[in-house]
């Protein structure tokens, strides 16, 4: 018999190629693989016997799977979401964006996620602004299939609406209002860029791309965002460590004041985009 524990190790031992965190990957994939919590795996069950199912999951991450595309879920801001390979998974670095959002709009009632992905920004705010009612819009109806079922799983489903739209059409927002919030976690990845296979060969490309620089959603959204806000609404959106120079130019050419809030690591992250 090969026990948890045992198999613990050699599925660290052969992680370490394709992973950073091997053993924190492997003893994630066994508590999933034994239906519990990996507090519980490490308490109780260390030396039971390995299960069978294990092994496989473990290939899948040996192929450089992300471990949430494995196990199906991903945890935000307090909420466990599922995600698979239809939309980004969610990273604590845009937890920041949340809390940016939070201190900026403490009364929102009205919220718009462009983007929306998974709905983990957008059902993030929503529970922590409880008379607040949020539009999510996406590109890609298969995102918004997956953000439909995070609504619904969180009790949030009669305070969402989700839209097909894509905001370099023209006519995307046309019916849509005035928000006291919005929000967006672009795609702002150079198509250049270097990138984990994890990411580059699992996660969706229209998701993360945007051009040379990946600036062409910056270029094409923030100057449409005046006219999606109420007066004294704000706007927040995420940006990549090196982008903060290039954002918050397009965003004053849109008439924004701009502020840059920094995500745990220090670097820039969220930017604050308030009418001048």
């Amino acid at each position: 018999m090969t026990t948890i524990a045992e198999a613990l190790r050699a599925a660290a031992t052969r992680l370490a190629a394709t992973s950073d965190t091997a053993r924190l990957d492997a003893e994630v994939l066994m508590a999933h693989a034994l239906g519990v919590s990996r507090s519980d795996l490490l308490l109780r069950h260390t030396g039971d016997a390995a299960p069978a199912a294990f092994a496989a999951l473990v290939d899948r991450r040996a192929g450089h799977e992300p471990v949430a595309y494995i196990t199906g879920t991903q945890d935000f801001f307090g909420l466990t979401l599922a995600v698979d390979a239809r939309v980004l998974i969610p990273r604590g670095d845009s937890e920041c964006v949340v809390e940016a959002a939070l201190a900026a709009a403490p009364a929102a009632a009205s919220l718009l996620d462009c983007g929306t992905g998974s709905g983990a920004l957008l059902l993030a705010l929503l529970a922590h602004l409880p008379d607040a009612r949020g539009v999510g819009v996406d590109a890609s109806a298969d995102a918004l299939h997956v953000a439909q079922a995070n609504a619904d799983a969180l009790g949030m489903a009669d305070r969402v609406r989700l839209l097909r739209r894509d905001w370099t059409q023209g006519s995307w927002a046309a019916d849509l209002g005035r928000f006291d919030l919005i929000i967006a976690n672009p795609p702002y990845v150079e198509e250049a860029a270097p990138l984990d296979p994890s990411v580059r060969h699992h996660e969706p490309a229209a998701a993360l791309f945007a051009g040379p620089e990946g600036l062409d959603d910056y270029r094409v959204l923030i100057p449409q965002l005046p006219a999606l806000l109420n007066s004294g609404g704000v706007a927040v959106l995420e940006i990549g460590a090196t982008q903060a120079d290039a954002v918050t130019a397009i965003a004053a050419a849109a008439g924004f004041a701009v502020q840059c809030r920094p995500d745990l690591a220090g670097r820039p992250r969220a930017l604050v985009l308030a009418q001048s």
